[in-house]
């Protein structure tokens, strides 16, 4: 194989997405996938490319050093993709330790794992660090986060999210290890885990369940279909530049209440029901903790360097994801099963 590439989290939700397109898309690389098959790692999101040459699956927990040491010893990486994180801030306001111990402590066991297994020899290898829009904080009204904006996290996760960053940019300050880090802005689409916006809301829908709307519904986000979001990071690990940032967004900011009404509006015509049926389920309910007001990103850097751009709007975007869901209930039935329902009782009741 020309390479070997790590993917850490290959079976979560975007994740998955980069694994899938790595392994079509480059049939000379090696990919192995690490995830530690949490809740929200599903090997029911590979199967199409369980089978193929160049894919290898190891299940391990990036928190445990040792095992991480003899991955590196085994496979000799040639670069990271590390997606591996805890991510609901939800989950972090309930959970801040285990968010510290995947997102931070899991982090500095790869980067370690890559300088020891890199002995300072770092041509041609690349630690990859996939972040979030989260740790810049809110925005007011106006405004765009860039590359620049300092930091200002603002929750359990944003604050482990941001350390991790922080950690990979002095690995890469202090022994030369070679780095990108892009931050993104919300992502949707198949295969993601309905405690998140978009699939929570369509299962509820297709169950005629209650659309839990945190505070006033008007906490604005930019969304970022995850296909295009796996397309970037193709671009950026193969085209970046070592040491730099960048942010990728899809140039779509929603108030989350539009944005709700404009899925009740698609679900209605997916479902063949009367307008107006899927808008009766809306519930506003306290809001959680420190609810930052609005995420929005400034994806020109990538786009003038790199010529990224997404490849489509929301709208168009939101149809093709409710018509997943709509032909993969079986997924989505399997995944709501158990621990889920126990945290979705609790986190919404």
């Amino acid at each position: 194989m020309e390479k070997t590439l790590l993917i850490t989290g290959g079976a979560g939700f975007i994740g998955s997405h980069v694994v899938r397109l790595f392994v079509k898309k480059y049939p000379n690389y090696l990919i192995v996938n690490l995830d530690k098959l949490t809740y929200a790692g599903n090997l029911e999101n590979l199967v199409d490319i369980q089978d193929s040459q160049n894919y290898v699956f190891e299940k391990g927990d990036i928190v445990d050093r040792d095992y991480i040491i003899s991955l590196f010893d085994k496979y000799n990486f040639d670069g990271v993709i590390h997606l591996a994180a805890e991510s609901h801030v939800d989950r972090s306001i309930t959970n801040p330790m285990e968010f510290i111990m995947t997102n931070v402590v899991g982090t500095v066991n790869l980067l370690n794992a890559a300088k020891n297994s890199w002995k300072d020899c770092y041509e041609s290898k690349l630690f990859y660090h996939v972040s979030t829009d989260e740790v810049y904080g809110s925005l007011g009204n106006e405004g765009l986060f860039l590359e620049t904006t300092p930091y200002d996290p603002k929750s359990p996760y944003s604050s482990s999210k941001a350390s991790s960053d922080h950690f990979v940019r002095a690995y890469g300050n202090t022994y030369g290890m070679p780095y990108v880090i892009s931050n993104c802005s919300n992502n949707y689409g198949p295969n993601q885990f309905p405690e998140k916006l978009l699939p929570l809301f369509i299962n509820n829908i297709r169950n005629n369940k209650n659309l839990p709307v945190y505070g006033d519904g008007l906490f604005t986000r930019d969304w970022l279909y995850v296909e295009d979001h796996a397309k970037a990071i193709d671009l950026i690990y193969h085209k970046g530049s070592n040491f730099e940032t960048y942010n990728i967004g899809g140039f779509n900011e929603w108030t989350n209440i539009d944005l709700i009404h404009e899925l009740c509006k698609q679900m209605n015509t997916a479902l063949g029901v009367a307008e107006g049926t899927s808008e009766k389920l809306i519930t506003y309910v306290k809001d959680r903790p420190g609810h930052d007001k609005r995420y929005a990103i400034d994806a020109s850097k990538i786009n003038k360097e790199l010529g990224w751009k997404p490849s489509l709007q929301f709208q168009e975007g939101l149809g093709l994801t409710i018509d997943w869901y709509m032909r993969n209930q079986n997924w989505l039935d399997n995944v709501t099963s158990g621990d889920y329902k126990n945290y979705y009782k609790k986190q919404y009741s």
